[in-house]
């Protein structure tokens, strides 16, 4: 915008230049920013802002991050960590004796959900978190669940 159009340049002559006619025109009456949120500025800060102010919930002191990794896998998806060769003779071969061993710890997964189904094959999945549904499928072919810290 040309500096002719400016409003400064209307106001020029006129002593007030847009600013009231009582009151005048001073730096930052009100605080700067958001100053006066608990004190002069109350009203605005409650209704349009509510929950602004104060706490929420608990704190937690020595927050170990390390205790909440459990990265998650379905039992649809157990088969994908055995390797192929692994995998083709499970499948030749299923009896109680040849079971495959799956660790899922080893590949990275802390806890084994129970969407989907597994292979009629004895499997043995050692995890660290099991949920009910995964533990009763695995256990429905023939297989068994172990508990690694």
């Amino acid at each position: 915008m040309p500096t002719r159009f400016s409003a400064t340049r209307k106001h020029r002559g006129n002593v007030s230049a847009g600013k009231g006619r009582v009151g005048k025109h001073r730096k930052h009456p009100g605080g700067r920013g958001k100053a006066g949120g608990q004190h002069h500025h109350r009203t605005n800060m409650d209704k349009y802002h509510p929950g602004y102010f104060g706490k929420v919930g608990m704190r937690h002191f020595r927050l170990q991050q390390a205790r909440y990794w459990r990265p998650v896998i379905n039992i649809q998806n157990l088969w994908s960590l055995i390797p192929e060769e692994k995998r083709e003779d499970a499948l030749k071969n299923s009896s109680a004796s040849s079971a495959v061993v799956i660790d899922t710890l080893a590949n990275g997964y802390g806890k084994v959900l129970g969407k989907g189904s597994l292979p009629n094959i004895p499997i043995i999945v050692k995890a660290r978190f099991v949920s009910k549904e995964a533990e009763q499928s695995i256990r429905a072919v023939g297989g068994v669940v172990e508990l690694v810290a």
